[in-house]
């Protein structure tokens, strides 16, 4: 399959082209300043000239603070620009897969969310994603729109690193406890989406890694599995307040992906561990 993959230089694309090409796909991947999706004309060029089987849109404002002060940008990005490879896509009648994210949701449910419920963003980046939904929802018919949650990945900035840092410089670290979601590696969400297109079967989908947990307990599996002796703190979100507002549950349910791939993805704590020592073997950037 040809796939024309954007944002190539970002953390998911940077895992998920290497599995496309590891399992037998022709990927195209230009830079940024060659595929720019907020220029209609910029797209076309590429789906004409490279004539893609799919595309696959891993391009994205993912600053959920800055959104805050950055809102139209982040609109362009996230919305606007799915709308141009919407409308390429309808032209050239070609697949898209685009991502989201479980922000897209208020928090408010007590149990997982599924793909039956109702988006209700209460930060400015889960309202420029649902954007980016609609367009795809509005203007396609063939489509894999996948939401997916706490992405860490090897080639870029990510909670785990962050907590890393920390358990460098101080023997102590407060993480709020009570917001619950899932952690998910970029490598086992790239093997999932790839068997997803490979199935053909097309729709909405949530993509993580299996089990819930908070940012403190997420944490205190990092300092266990990394054996740095860091005691985690737990606090509430109103002792650590960020300019975004996150959601307090933002769990998605994984019905129907572990149907139609044909397996459920690793439990968080095996991806975070599988990670370590990924980044164990990883050079100095």
């Amino acid at each position: 399959m040809r796939v024309l993959v954007t944002g190539a230089a970002g953390m998911l694309a940077r895992d998920l082209v290497p599995c496309l090409q590891q399992r037998g796909h022709y990927v195209l991947a230009p830079p940024e300043n060659d595929l720019d999706i907020t220029h209609l004309d910029a797209i076309r060029r590429w789906t004409e000239s490279a004539n893609p089987e799919i595309i696959i849109n891993c391009a994205a404002y993912t600053k959920v603070d800055q959104a805050e002060k950055e809102e139209a940008l982040a609109n362009v990005i996230n919305g606007l620009a799915v709308q141009n490879l919407c409308l390429a896509c309808q032209e050239g009648d070609i697949p898209l897969v685009h991502f989201s994210t479980d922000y897209v949701f208020d928090g408010t449910k007590a149990g997982p969310y599924t793909i039956h419920d109702h988006p209700n963003p209460i930060n400015a980046y889960g309202r420029t994603k649902l954007l980016g939904e609609k367009y795809v929802l509005w203007l396609l018919n063939r489509f894999y729109l996948v939401r997916t949650s706490w992405l860490f990945g090897i080639h870029g900035p990510n909670f785990i690193e962050t907590m890393l840092k920390l358990a460098g410089k101080q023997k102590q670290v407060s993480v709020v406890n009570d917001q619950r979601g899932c952690p998910t590696w970029t490598q086992h969400l790239s093997e999932a989406v790839v068997s997803l297109v490979e199935s053909g079967r097309y729709g909405v989908y949530h993509a993580t890694n299996s089990g819930p947990t908070t940012w403190f307990e997420y944490a205190t599996e990092i300092f266990r599995l990394a054996g740095t002796g860091t005691e985690v703190l737990p606090i509430t979100t109103d002792q650590f307040p960020t300019a975004a507002t996150r959601p307090k549950n933002s769990v998605l349910d994984p019905f129907p992906l572990t149907e139609v791939i044909g397996r459920e993805m690793p439990p968080w704590q095996e991806a975070v561990r599988q990670y370590l020592e990924e980044r164990g073997r990883a050079p100095e950037p």
